[in-house]
């Protein structure tokens, strides 16, 4: 159980939802209501479906590459480190400004990939699999969690902005960044102590 609770808050972390609220609203607030919660799902739906073949072929991606745990646990330290860093002193403005706002539907990019199944969470779920091979039952779990988290976030998005306001959104993500920078570096602490051991 305890393990199903930490993956699942590393995966919300990663995901970054209430970091993605500004852009998602950005992208969507040329469509009606209605149209905009139908956009949502669907590009959840995709994105539930790629993190889920990428969680089933991680083991066998890490095979291919021949590569070890602990490279793995380090190299994924470092990668959410860094995720971290930008969640902190991200500046969400810039990013509006080069979010396309045109009235033409997105599919796949950019709600989809890379904003919900990024680089980071795909490399994580790689990461996972190989850790957990023998329970990805528990994965399954903690993703299912994590993106249902993700989904009721992104679907609330006026009830969030008018009722924490921006200033609050903003601040509860570095809030996040604060937390994932301790995972990482116990992530990459794990990694070190496992080499050393070996």
């Amino acid at each position: 159980m305890n393990k199903i609770i930490s993956n699942t808050i590393l995966l919300i972390l990663i995901m970054d939802p209430l970091g993605n609220l500004p852009i998602f609203i950005s992208i969507l607030k040329k469509f009606k209501k209605k149209r905009r919660k139908i956009i949502l799902i669907r590009e959840m739906l995709i994105a539930f479906i790629i993190m889920l073949l990428f969680l089933f072929i991680g083991e066998k991606i890490l095979s291919f590459l021949n590569l070890k745990t602990q490279i793995v646990s380090i190299s994924g330290g470092i990668i959410l480190f860094l995720i971290a860093i930008k969640m902190i002193f991200s500046n969400i403005n810039n990013t509006l400004e080069n979010v396309d706002t045109e009235t033409k539907e997105p599919f796949l990019v950019p709600l989809a990939i890379p904003l919900i199944a990024g680089p980071s969470i795909l490399a994580t779920l790689i990461l996972l699999s190989h850790q957990y091979k023998d329970q990805k039952l528990f994965l399954v779990i903690s993703l299912s969690i994590a993106w249902s988290f993700s989904l009721f976030i992104l679907l609330s998005t006026e009830m969030f902005t008018k009722f924490f306001g921006e200033n609050i959104v903003n601040a509860l993500e570095k809030l996040m960044g604060l937390i994932l920078i301790m995972l990482s570096t116990q992530m990459f602490l794990d990694g070190i102590k496992s080499w050393f051991n070996t």
